[in-house]
Formats: structure tokens, C-alpha cells, sequence
């Protein structure tokens, strides 16, 4: 497919103008394609030609001021609009479109469990033309009105508010101005609650399958919902500008949601059916904050060109975070960004394939590099650098900053330099200068602390490799002078880097030093010798949490950068989580220990000892609660068990029985969390598989049995999985991933050895069929990460330079190489030690 570039946008956007959208769609001919048929109102500024963007299984008939065009003219996914005249101009187009299965465009999904249709758009970056013809960029932006013809017994949602004509005709309000993938069409037999909230409608919406589960947590959900727009109504002046606001939670969604106007979609994982700890329940809330933001940051004032993503990504990362802290019981969500969240970011500005927050647009030509910029650093390290921000400047000038950026800009487009200009309207720092070295570079800074004796005193110098400026909180810490193992707060210090030189500490010298305390900047910190020696010793007795996770990444940092080896940091995790107060630190030192140091840092000979030090953590977790006082404490360590087990007999007696002794009852999550296990460890066959998913026929079970049968250790079954992932193309996207997910296992080495050498040319030939979506599956999911050696970087460094993988692959391929390296480098490091 043909994707657009950044000059082609802007000389298309100097050359017209589009004032409306009339769409008809017709989901009532079949399994396999939709009608669609579209109307363009726009206008040409001075006689030119241009072309409108349309990607039809079969293009009808297209005419343009009543004249019929030739539908052969269709290059690609262009049809060329030649000889234009200045002034008003209709283009009509009528096409049938193909249904996804890949959640791209008009996705389709039949639910196993009830055999009920649900679908839904998904049309982000070029994804529209899939579904009706459209001037593909977001600074074309028109008003929409849509019809949709649906099966008897279906509903449909849209941007606006919706009417039933009679006959399965439905019919939206018309939209105010919006970009193109921002249109929003979600049709089936939807289960919906529906409330009202300062006058305006609310649902939430799901699969009918789902209902009991989604009436369950309604209540939760609309809170959260309630709570978060009222708060941005006392952040923002401007009023929240669509005339509704639904929430549909939508089957096999690649991303974890999309803030289109008015009907938001989010993954239907977040209508739990199974037991979740109160942090998961944290992230769902995290994320219906962050798409609410995203109705003033994205849809009210939208980027001009993908370059600057970040005025989307970074603010609703940021206020949905911050948003959740203040509006609601959730008060420790930086506590999660923090351990699990932020990493992301590091990581992947650690990368080769790192890009600055705010890329200059010479680097994103076109949307293909545009699509490759949705990563760590759009979200992560962009709201990181908003936190920093606000720290420097201060969030009342902060604010209103941002409402002059959306009184100058609503309904319309703009770029970072919009919005620097409406910052420095209110303050007399030099933002542009902050914005130039943070925004506009890369990588992560390193301070560096180094605590000195003096008579009297202490000196603390912090020494930054970097070049960022960074306002931070040092936190300075002393010995409980009663039982000598707690560590009290003395001092929490505001230090400007590199402003401020030395430090003269009163007193003793403190017991702990942590830069960065509050975690209010982006960088790497490394503690003086004597406070490491304190974090290791006296982690879990740091007052508060998210302290603790900023000395918890402290060591992860040091582990992935060579400077502390792995058991260290197991051994750290063993001693300390056991009296680890806050649930989001526990997960998030969990999930590194499992499966970044078990399974990729520690080399097959140690991987045993790292994964029985896990087990009896795990088991010591477990009877610390079997009183029940904690029970998302109880189920995380449950969890981590099962993925642990080197041998089947306890999880198998879980299994058989129903229940872990003293608790849970196993749902299905667990029950296919230990099968998968099981199948890993050869302790089941396939027909215990098919017995699980006959009693548990569900979407979430079918993805449950691929996972199961893709981790057999037989090889009939490697086959299978491998042809379905990159020989059938019928695999939907939740049944690739699921696949992908069971078939590599570091337990099944010698079986799988030869699939390494296939996987690199098959990945980039699913990737040219399938297109993106897949790509970024197969390359995130079904990489042979367990293969760390100089054999597969070998494969992959010839994959990526000679056989031309698609960009989205490409940039996947590029990223797990660095990793694998880096864990070749970790374990190198650790023999020589």
C-alpha cells in the first residue's frame, strides 16, 4: 500500500479544503465485505490535482461533480483527482469493503460462546480508507454525518448519538470538526449501561457473553469515568465538545483503547471474567482517564502531522496519571508508572531505534516511520518529561498554559511550536530552551551520587552524564534509632541539576541517599556505595512506596547496564517483597524477575536456581496470606508460582483439584495459566486442552487452547502452531499472539532449535501479506527471544539488512536484537565476575 508522505499531505492541505463527510455503511451483506458509499464535500483553493485515499475490496463507481471517474484509474490505494477546478467540488464513492480480522479497519468478530457478531472500527494513522474514501491527514479535518444498516438486534454507536429509523437503519449526530481517524462506528448486540452525568449520556458497552461481568464493575467504571470528567472540567476551560461519551469494550483490539470522540474502544480484557488484583483495577482506571484526556489533547486540538504524536500521547499519559491520583481512591498510581510503566520508556530510549519525544519532522517522512514512533517514549518518557515540567514550572503556570494552547487551537490543528508559544505566554522561564533539551533529544541521563565525610558533616555531590536539566527531590534517610532496621526520612531536599553544586548534610552521615526521591525526573540514578549496600539490606523498610520504586529501578537499571548481577537482584527480590506494602511494587519486581532475569539473563545452567528462588518467594508469599488479608498480594504470588514451576505435581494437584489450598478458587484464568504450564512441562496432552475448552468455550479459552497446544513439547504440535502463524494467514490477531506466546519456551530449547533459522524469513513474508498489525505481532511475540546467542543476532542483523521486512517488522526485529544483545552482554558480564 502506498503510504502518504508529510510533503504529499501538505501540498494536498494547501490545495483543498474539506467541509463534510456523508457516509453510508451497510453491514448487512454478508461475512465478508460491507457497503460503503461516501460523499465528500471540499473545496479546491486554485486548479491542481490531487487524489483521495480508498482501499475497496471492489470500487463500484465514483463520480465527481456528477461525472463519472473510471474506477481502473485506482493505483494502490490512491485514486487520482485530476484537472480540479478553484471552488466547491462533490465526490461520491461507492465501494464494497473487505471485514478485518486483524483489528485494522472494520474488524469482525463472532463470539464462540453465544455465536453473536459484534464489529467495530478501528482507523488510526491510515486505517479509514479500509472503511470509507477519505483525504487521509489529520489536519483535513470536516464534520461527519453517518448511517449505518445493521442486522435485526443490533446497536449502533458512533461519534455522536445515535437514532434508530426503523428497518436496522441507524443514524448518527453530526460530528463538529474531526480529523478522519478519528471516526468511530462500534455494531452488534451490544450489552449497554446507560446513566446520564451533568447532562450529558454515558454508556458503557460490551459483548452480551460479557454482561454479568461488565454489570459487575459498572458501577466502578462510571465512577472512575464520573470522577475523571469533573476533574478536567476544574483543570480546563474548555468544555468537554462532543455531545455524548460512550465506552465500548470491544473483542481482539490491538491497543489497550482509542479516544475516538464521543465512543471510545477499549480491549475487552479490561471486563474482567476472572479475579484481578486492585492494581490491574488501577491500570483499567488509569486508561479511561488517559482516553478522557485525550477529548481536549487529540480530538478537540489534534497534531498537524504525525511528527508530533507526543501532544497526543505524552499529555494523556500525564494527565491520566495524575488525573487518577487526585479524582479518585487510586492514589498510588505513580507508584506504578513508576515500576512498570516508566521502564518502558528507558528501555526503549536505550535502543538504536530511539527518537527524540518531539522528532523534527524530517524524521517522520511519512506514516509508515510515523507508525513506528507509538512506543515508550510517545507515552512513558513524554509524561515523564510533562512531570518534569511541572515540577520546574509549576503546574498553575502549567495550566494555563495549556487552556490558552486549547482556546487558540480547538477544532483545529497544531505543533509543538503552538504549544511552547502558548506556555511562554504565561511564564518568563525559557521554555523553549527547556523544550529544546528535553523534547528534541535522546536517551536517558544518568546522576550519579557520591556521599563524602567531613568533620561535623557530610558532603553530597550528584554528578549528571547527560545533558538535561533536572529539578529533583534527594531524599536523605537515617537508621530508626530504636530497632535499627527501619530507615527514616531526615530530609527531602529540591536540588536543580546542574545548578546546584555540593551539598553540606548536618549530622551523621544518612544510612540512604536517593536522588530523584519522588521520582519527578526522567534519568537513571546510581547511589553512593554506602546507600546501595543500605537499599540492598533495608529495601522493604523505605517509608514510602514510590521511594522503594525508584531504588527497585535503581537496581533494574543496574542489572540491564552489566552493573549488578542478576542473583543479586533475586536475591534483593527474595528478601524484600515479603515485606513490600504496596501490590504495584511487588508486580512490577515480579514480572522483571520472571521474565527478563529467569528467562533471558540468567543462562540455562542458572535458570533452575533462579526459578526455584522464585517459587519459594512465591510460596512464602502465599502462606504469609492465607488469613485472606491480602488476596491481590496472594493471587500475584499465584500467579508467579504456576509460571515457575519446574515440576507439575503442586500446580497439577491445583489443577485437579479446582483450588490453590486456603484460596482461590481457580477461575478460568488460572485454570488456563496452570494448563499452559502443564503443557509446557509435558505433563498434559492434548486432549486435557480440549477438555478445558469444553468447558470454557469462550473467546478467551480458544486464545487459552492456541497458547496450550503452541507449547506442547511434541513436535507434530510445533508444526501446527507454526504453520497457523505463518503459513494459513487464518489466524485473527488475538489467535496469532496466543499462538506465538505458547510456542517459544527456553524449557523446549532442542525441539525448537530449528524454527530459529525459519523464523526470520517467514516473519518478513507474514508481514508483507498480513500487513502491520501481524507484523508488530510477529516480531513482538513470536521472536525467539529464549534463543540468546551470536547465531540468531546473526540471523537477525542479515534478516533486517537483506531482506527488505516491512517497517513495522523492521523496527521489531531491530528492538529484540538490541535486547538479545544486551542479555548476551549481562550474561558475559556475570561469568567474568
Amino acid at each position: 500500500m502506498s503510504v502518504l508522505t508529510r510533503d504529499e499531505a501538505q501540498t494536498r492541505a494547501q490545495l483543498i479544503d474539506v467541509q463534510r463527510y456523508t457516509i453510508d455503511l451497510d453491514l448487512t451483506r454478508g461475512a465478508d465485505t460491507f457497503d460503503s458509499t461516501t460523499v465528500i464535500g471540499f473545496t479546491t483553493r486554485t486548479a491542481g490535482d490531487t487524489f483521495v485515499e480508498v482501499r475497496p475490496a471492489a470500487l463500484r463507481s465514483v463520480t465527481l461533480d456528477g461525472h463519472p471517474l473510471d474506477p481502473a484509474a485506482l493505483d494502490d490505494n490512491r485514486l487520482p483527482l485530476t484537472g480540479l477546478t478553484p471552488g466547491p467540488h462533490e465526490l461520491r464513492v461507492e465501494a464494497a469493503m473487505a471485514y478485518s480480522h486483524t483489528g485494522e479497519g472494520m474488524h469482525r468478530f463472532t463470539d464462540p460462546t453465544d455465536g453473536e457478531t459484534y464489529t467495530y472500527t478501528q482507523l488510526f494513522m491510515e486505517d479509514v480508507q479500509r472503511v470509507f474514501a477519505a483525504f487521509d491527514q489529520p489536519d483535513l479535518k470536516a464534520v461527519f454525518d453517518l448511517t449505518v444498516t445493521a442486522p435485526d438486534g443490533w446497536t449502533v454507536l458512533a461519534n455522536g448519538v445515535t437514532e434508530d429509523l426503523g428497518d436496522g437503519t441507524w443514524r448518527a449526530a453530526t460530528t463538529p470538526l474531526l480529523s478522519t481517524y478519528l471516526v468511530a462506528v462500534a455494531a452488534g448486540p451490544w450489552h449497554s449501561v446507560r446513566t446520564e452525568h451533568r447532562g450529558l449520556p454515558f454508556g458503557i458497552h460490551c459483548r452480551r457473553s460479557l454482561a454479568p461481568y461488565l454489570d459487575a464493575d459498572a458501577e466502578e467504571i462510571l465512577d472512575v469515568t464520573r470522577a475523571c470528567y469533573d476533574r478536567y472540567h476544574e483543570k480546563f476551560e474548555e468544555p468537554y465538545p462532543f455531545d455524548s461519551y460512550d465506552q465500548a469494550f470491544v473483542p481482539e483490539f490491538n491497543a489497550g483503547a482509542m479516544e475516538n470522540p464521543g465512543l471510545v474502544t477499549f480491549r475487552d480484557e479490561f471486563i474482567h471474567r476472572s479475579a484481578v488484583t486492585d492494581t490491574e483495577r488501577q491500570t483499567r482506571a488509569m486508561v479511561i482517564a488517559h482516553e478522557m484526556a485525550h477529548m481536549w489533547f487529540g480530538d478537540l486540538v489534534t497534531l498537524r502531522w504525525w511528527d508530533d504524536i507526543w501532544l497526543n500521547e505524552s499529555f494523556a499519559e500525564y494527565m491520566g496519571y495524575q488525573t487518577l491520583t487526585e479524582a479518585t481512591r487510586f492514589t498510588g498510581t505513580w507508584v506504578d508508572f513508576g515500576v512498570a510503566r516508566k521502564a518502558w520508556g528507558y528501555d526503549a530510549d536505550q535502543r538504536p531505534s530511539t527518537h527524540p519525544v518531539a522528532p523534527d519532522a524530517d524524521a517522520v517522512p511519512d506514516t509508515a516511520s510515523a507508525l513506528l514512533n507509538f512506543d515508550g517514549i510517545s507515552y512513558a518518557k513524554g509524561a515523564s518529561a510533562l512531570r518534569q515540567l511541572v515540577a520546574w514550572l509549576g503546574e498553575k503556570d502549567f495550566l494555563a498554559g495549556i487552556n490558552t494552547h486549547f482556546r487558540r487551537h480547538k477544532f483545529a490543528n497544531a505543533t509543538l511550536a503552538d504549544f511552547i508559544a502558548s506556555l511562554a505566554h504565561h511564564t518568563d522561564r525559557d521554555v523553549h530552551a527547556w523544550a529544546d533539551t528535553w523534547l528534541r533529544t535522546t536517551g536517558v541521563d544518568t546522576l550519579t551520587a557520591t556521599v563524602t565525610e567531613h568533620p561535623g558533616q557530610t558532603a553530597l555531590t550528584l554528578t549528571r552524564d547527560g545533558s538535561r536539566p533536572h529539578r529533583i527531590t534527594v531524599g536523605i534517610y537515617d537508621r530508626d534509632l530504636i530497632d535499627g532496621a527501619t530507615l527514616v526520612r531526615r530530609e527531602l531536599s529540591e536540588v536543580d541539576i546542574p545548578a546546584d553544586g555540593e551539598h553540606s548534610l548536618p549530622g551523621p552521615r544518612p544510612a540512604l541517599v536517593v536522588p530523584n526521591d519522588q521520582d519527578l525526573t526522567y534519568a537513571k540514578i546510581r547511589l553512593d556505595p554506602h546507600s546501595e549496600e543500605a537499599a540492598l539490606r533495608g529495601l522493604s523498610r523505605v517509608p514510602d512506596p514510590l521511594t522503594r520504586a525508584v531504588l527497585w529501578n535503581c537496581l533494574r537499571d543496574m542489572v540491564r547496564d552489566g552493573e549488578l548481577e542478576p542473583l543479586t537482584y533475586l536475591e534483593a527480590a527474595r528478601a524484600h517483597l515479603p515485606g513490600e506494602r504496596e501490590l504495584a511494587n511487588v508486580q512490577g519486581v515480579l514480572a522483571f524477575a520472571r521474565t527478563q532475569i529467569a528467562d533471558r539473563y540468567t543462562t540455562p545452567t542458572e535458570r533452575p536456581d533462579a526459578l526455584a528462588l522464585l517459587t519459594d518467594l512465591c510460596t512464602d508469599l502465599i502462606r504469609r496470606t492465607e488469613d485472606g488479608s491480602d488476596p491481590g498480594l496472594r493471587l500475584t504470588a499465584v500467579r508467579t508460582l504456576i509460571d515457575s514451576a519446574a515440576h507439575a505435581d503442586t500446580i497439577r494437584d491445583w489443577y485437579d483439584s479446582g483450588s490453590v489450598p486456603g484460596g482461590p478458587e481457580l477461575d478460568p484464568e488460572l485454570r488456563w495459566r496452570i494448563l499452559g504450564r502443564l503443557c509446557v512441562l509435558g505433563a498434559v496432552d492434548d486432549a486435557v486442552i480440549e477438555a478445558e475448552l469444553t468447558q470454557d468455550p469462550s473467546a478467551t479459552g480458544r486464545q487459552g487452547a492456541a497458547h496450550c497446544r503452541a507449547a506442547l513439547p511434541d513436535p507434530e504440535a510445533k508444526r501446527a502452531a507454526w504453520d497457523a502463524m505463518f503459513t494459513t494467514d487464518e489466524l485473527s490477531n488475538y489467535l496469532f499472539t496466543a499462538t506465538a506466546q505458547g510456542f517459544w519456551q527456553p524449557e523446549q530449547n532442542d525441539l525448537l532449535h530449528p524454527y530459529v533459522a525459519r523464523y526470520f524469513p517467514d516473519a518478513v513474508a507474514v508481514a508483507h501479506r498480513r500487513g502491520p498489525a501481524i507484523a508488530d505481532a510477529a516480531g513482538r511475540h513470536a521472536f525467539p527471544a529464549h534463543a540468546i546467542d551470536t547465531h540468531t543476532l546473526t540471523l537477525g542483523e542479515s534478516c533486517i539488512e537483506d531482506d527488505d521486512p516491512i517497517p513495522a517488522l523492521r523496527r521489531r526485529l531491530a528492538d529484540q536484537l538490541d535486547d538479545l544483545a544486551r542479555a548476551l552482554k549481562i550474561r558475559t558480564a556475570t561469568a567474568a565476575s
